[in-house]
């Protein structure tokens, strides 16, 4: 239902103490319902009867005249009331809008309808309409259950009956996912059909931007380190060229030799600075495609070694997966 708008609020109020009226209404009469079941139970079992007639005649007398001899009556006026409350709730429910569908109401108070089938162990139900008057008192802020220490102690049971529950079926499953598994022939071969390669130029182009990234990141990051090693390595291989030493000997030859030194460590530099930056260029990224869907093709590439590594590492995370769920939480959340 809607959030009811200021102005018709108090009329939504006294709609919910009429709502109100009518449960406790409906509750004070299934009590007495009850009661008169139970009592009338109690009067045909001739031991407690006799006694009831020697401790008062003229009230055994007037109960077995007037109640017990139309009791069926009498418990089907109950009956009558209880439909009346099932039909005018599910009026109700219509009229408000209570529900996605107009049918959910039977559903949704499955306890009252089978209250009206006139059977003891039927009408029992019925008293779970006091579940739906602490609600209905609850969303009016007359009360609130959960300070209540039954409340408590009720919604930690339920808690840990549930996690139980849930844990269970988990594991029940998880163990016939493992079994699966292990009775599959082309576990991975599958895999990579049906999952993998459907997905390949995703993948291709996914691994081939976080390569790149990473290269990017790297560089920036390590730059000076870099340009240090290469220009180190530039002079060290010009220091051992023979060439450089026979041009050393001539005159002038050192100066020309130290120029030469530095324009190589400068335009090493330089290379390596464009080389980074040609990696946003369009041809660099379909080269490094081009190489990402090479080693893709040979990393998919599957045998028997394969699948049994597959399969023992599926089985394996499942059995993590099992260990997990098996850990009781609510004892430390309860303990």
């Amino acid at each position: 239902m809607n959030r009811p708008s200021p102005a018709s609020r108090p009329r939504h109020l006294a709609l919910e103490r009429l709502h109100l009226a009518w449960d406790l209404l409906i509750l004070c009469l299934v009590v007495v319902n009850l009661a008169l079941l139970l009592f009338d139970s109690l009067f045909l079992l001739p031991p407690l009867n006799a006694a009831f007639e020697a401790l008062s005649p003229t009230l055994h007398g007037a109960y077995d005249r007037y109640i017990h001899a139309h009791f069926i009556a009498i418990d089907l006026a109950f009956v009558s009331v209880f439909l009346l409350d099932v039909l005018l709730g599910w009026a109700v429910a219509i009229a408000e809008h209570r529900y996605h569908r107009w049918f959910f109401y039977p559903f949704v108070h499955w306890y009252d309808v089978l209250g009206c089938i006139p059977l003891g162990g039927f009408r029992l139900l019925r008293i779970l309409r006091a579940i739906s008057l602490l609600h209905r008192l609850q969303r009016m802020g007359l009360i609130d259950v959960r300070r209540w220490r039954l409340y408590a102690i009720f919604a930690k049971y339920y808690d840990i009956l549930l996690e139980e529950l849930s844990d269970r079926i988990a594991i029940r499953l998880l163990d016939n996912v493992q079994d699966q598994v292990r009775s599959s022939d082309s576990l991975s071969r599958r895999l990579i059909d049906d999952v993998v390669m459907p997905r390949k130029q995703q993948l291709i182009s996914e691994v081939t931007r976080r390569l790149e990234d990473m290269a990017g990141s790297a560089y920036a990051s390590n730059r000076a380190d870099l340009m240090r090693y290469v220009s180190a390595l530039v002079g060290r291989t010009l220091a051992e060229s023979p060439e450089i030493r026979r041009l050393k000997r001539l005159p002038m030859g050192s100066q020309v030799a130290k120029g030469l030194d530095e324009a190589l460590r400068d335009l090493a530099c330089r290379l390596v600075d464009e080389a980074v930056e040609g990696m946003r260029a369009l041809e660099f990224t379909a080269l490094m495609e081009h190489l990402t869907e090479s080693g893709f093709d040979a990393w998919v590439r599957v045998d028997k070694h394969t699948d049994r590594v597959t399969e023992q590492v599926l089985v394996d995370m499942l059995e993590m997966l099992k260990e997990q769920v098996a850990v009781k939480q609510w004892r430390d959340r309860y303990e």
